[in-house]
């Protein structure tokens, strides 16, 4: 004689608890629905691809690239569909060898941080060098056009070198126009010159971002909406991952850091004191 529950009345009630555990991407699928989302919705407000939303949600994790693509992806969709995505982030590791260790990650996070040196200073240097081989030669032509004379047609020419003094100002005006467009070089350049300091702004959307310590300690893991930023020191090394590179603008040591990230693109970069190095 059963006491209690019969088993046919318990077997149904372990199978789904057993079902909703091992599967996160069933778990993501009716969390959007409930939410009255579609997957459009879901791809337009996270920026991760269709097929990959889809992918998820059939528990197919292999288009994500890898472990740590595939937890940052749960992370955004999770909250995209208001779930909490701390049991569903453990759900996986628990299917897929645990939470990948941090140690791997260094050697990618040097190779994206060469990427910027190298290609930024190198524009800086052509555009300077134009520069100043503008100015001198406006400044030849009018100590040229100063030494021919008085003559009423070099009257003519002296015009030139009156322009030209009106344009050398110019490298004045490009200089004071530097802090205007890198608003965030004033806040930067206070602070100490043996720290490294990054600050992440969401100008073009928003994404989801993670930024740690030279210790590993986590310093901020969340999603940063579009016209939020977040600044970052540490006394030797910020290592940095964007799920949305694309909507990113980052301004490392006072100085913006140009390159051409991907909507959509997952970006792992690390900063150091002296980044971002010129040559």
């Amino acid at each position: 004689m059963s006491i209690g529950n019969s088993p046919e009345d318990e077997r149904p009630f372990e199978d789904d608890r057993e079902e909703a555990r091992r599967s996160v991407g069933h778990a993501l699928r009716q969390a959007r629905i409930a939410a009255g989302l579609t997957v459009d919705d879901v791809t337009n407000a996270t920026r991760v691809r269709i097929a990959i939303v889809h992918a998820i949600e059939a528990d197919d994790f292999a288009p994500c690239g890898g472990d740590v693509y595939a937890r940052g992806h749960i992370r955004t969709l999770a909250k995209a569909v208001h779930l909490d995505p701390a049991p569903l982030l453990a759900q996986y590791d628990a299917a897929h060898g645990g939470r990948p260790a941090p140690t791997p990650a260094a050697p990618l996070f040097e190779a994206e941080r060469i990427r910027p040196e190298r290609r930024g200073p190198n524009w800086t240097a052509a555009m300077v060098a134009a520069i100043v081989a503008v100015v001198g030669f406006v400044g030849f032509t009018a100590f040229k056009g100063g030494d021919d004379g008085g003559a009423k047609p070099q009257v003519a020419e002296g015009s030139t070198p009156s322009t030209s003094k009106s344009a050398s100002p110019t490298p004045k005006s490009s200089k004071s126009g530097n802090p205007k467009s890198n608003p965030s070089d004033s806040a930067i350049a206070a602070a100490p010159q043996d720290k490294v300091t990054v600050q992440v702004s969401a100008a073009d959307g928003r994404s989801w971002i993670s930024a740690k310590d030279h210790n590993g300690r986590l310093l901020f893991d969340g999603l940063l909406k579009q016209g939020d930023s977040k600044t970052f020191q540490d006394s030797e090394k910020i290592n940095l991952v964007l799920g949305d590179a694309g909507a990113i603008q980052l301004y490392v040591n006072g100085k913006k850091i140009e390159d051409s990230f991907q909507p959509g693109a997952v970006e792992r970069l690390t900063y150091t004191k002296g980044d971002p190095q010129v040559g």
